[in-house]
């Protein structure tokens, strides 16, 4: 995998200007600014290509591999070498007929930063930056914000949802059915600021909050700990996806991101024969069913972006 190996779990940080932490709670952190995705990215998307001098492949090409920012312990996107993003980005290098040279990545404080550190500058320390970072939001603040940077490709649509055990929890149409049975809920995430915020902290001392992330929560919930875990939909999805006795269902909860978000993927501003080489193959990826594909292997739904 060259020199840098990928181990380790995106997520999931969210918008511009929300301090995110460690991956998947990273991008989870911002979200609360985030109310969907609008229609128009694809044509504001387009007009940043149309205004930006083309650069070309020819130094990619002449290296021979694709140079890939992927997050690190980001299940089931990234977990010690394997995972849906990694996946992904074999399949894109291949596309454009190159080799995979992934660039595994802690998540600093902002997506602002990842985007510096991963996208057009490189970190201080000498690490980066990659010619595409993997997992990024696809939401305008965010391009605004981050001139030095194209992006753009959303490839999958993420939601906040609630798994619960249809024995212990027959039905949950609001929170206030959960009675007193303990959640599982990772802590700094999204989900845990609006689950321990919900109907005015009524939920609190029922909140088991010491887990890292959604993936985490759904073991607990597997192996009879809670009766109800609150996270990301594909990491829910990723452990209890198939099981009957298991509902995973929205988060009924007003203050949630009804239409979830977008992540996609981000190049250097001037890259913009790389990100339409990559815009292209992944077309020819949904198309032909294999992004689809990617997503079942590791037992989660693909959501169009």
């Amino acid at each position: 995998m060259g020199d840098q190996e990928l181990s380790g779990n995106p997520a999931r940080k969210a918008l511009a200007g929300v301090a995110m932490k460690a991956a998947r709670r990273a991008l989870l952190g911002k979200l609360a600014g985030l109310l969907g995705i609008g229609t128009g990215l694809g044509s504001a998307w387009a007009a940043d290509i149309a205004a930006t001098p083309a650069s070309s492949l020819e130094k990619i090409r002449a290296r021979g591999s694709l140079r890939v920012g992927i997050y690190q312990d980001m299940p089931p996107f990234h977990v010690q070498g394997q995972g849906i993003d990694v996946e992904l980005a074999q399949a894109l290098a291949q596309a454009l007929g190159l080799k995979l040279e992934p660039m595994a990545f802690n998540a600093d404080e902002s997506m602002n930063d990842d985007l510096r550190n991963m996208v057009w500058k490189g970190h201080y320390l000498g690490y980066g930056p990659a010619d595409v970072l993997m997992h990024v939001p696809v939401d305008r603040p965010l391009m605004d914000a981050t001139p030095q940077a194209l992006i753009f490709a959303p490839y999958f649509r993420e939601h906040l949802v609630l798994a619960r055990n249809r024995a212990r929890l027959p039905r949950l149409e609001q929170l206030s059915e959960l009675g007193r049975e303990a959640v599982a809920v990772p802590g700094q995430t999204l989900a845990g600021w609006l689950m321990l915020g919900a109907d005015g902290g009524a939920y609190q001392g029922q909140l088991k909050t010491h887990w890292k992330d959604g993936t985490e929560c759904a073991q607990a919930l597997l192996r009879g700990e809670c009766a109800a875990a609150v996270g990301l939909a594909s990491e829910l999805e990723s452990v209890l996806r198939g099981r009957a006795e298991f509902a995973i269902e929205a988060l009924p909860l007003a203050r949630a991101p009804r239409e979830g978000w977008a992540t996609g993927l981000a190049v250097k501003k001037d890259a913009v024969e790389l990100a339409q080489a990559l815009q292209a193959a992944l077309n020819g990826l949904t198309m032909s069913g294999e992004l689809a594909r990617i997503f079942e292997a590791h037992n989660v739904s693909w959501q169009k972006a």
